[in-house]
């Protein structure tokens, strides 16, 4: 068990999806015995990701694959690129199917030049995807671990 690791746990959502899997993945890290914060983007006081040794950014597509803007806005306000950014999201293939599924997440793992793949959910993590962000957070995990 790691308890010297702090994560922080950023997240936009609307339907509460996200914060389904942003409150999974927190509850996981907890269990590890890992610091966590939460920030609603959009609604906490501004961060500085700069405490933290992994930061979480979970968000959803927008409109044919874009970015929301309350997540451009939480990039601008952090006004740097950390190296520790870990990318989730969700989104719903019936809206432009595979192609622009989860894009957005694609987007924020390139732009921060993300160590891990992002994490891509449809729709709620209830059920089977349960342990797919299970699997997705010991992987990032074990990288962070590595070099904490």
């Amino acid at each position: 068990m790691v308890s010297k690791l702090r994560a922080l746990v950023a997240y936009l959502t609307y339907s509460g999806n996200t914060q389904e899997v942003a409150r999974l993945i927190e509850g996981q890290l907890r269990y590890r015995g890992i610091e966590t914060g939460m920030h609603r983007i959009g609604i906490d006081p501004p961060v500085n990701p700069s405490n933290y040794d992994i930061v979480f950014i979970g968000l959803f597509t927008w409109e044919k694959g874009s970015t929301p803007d309350e997540v451009k806005e939480f990039v601008l306000e952090i006004g740097y690129k950390p190296d520790n950014v870990a990318v989730f999201g969700t989104g719903d293939t019936q809206f432009g199917g595979d192609d622009l599924f989860c894009k957005a997440v694609d987007k924020l793992a390139k732009f921060y030049e993300s160590n891990w793949s992002g994490l891509k959910i449809e729709q709620s993590p209830r059920g089977s995807q349960e342990q797919k962000v299970k699997d997705w957070l010991e992987g990032v995990l074990q990288h962070v671990e590595s070099y904490a």
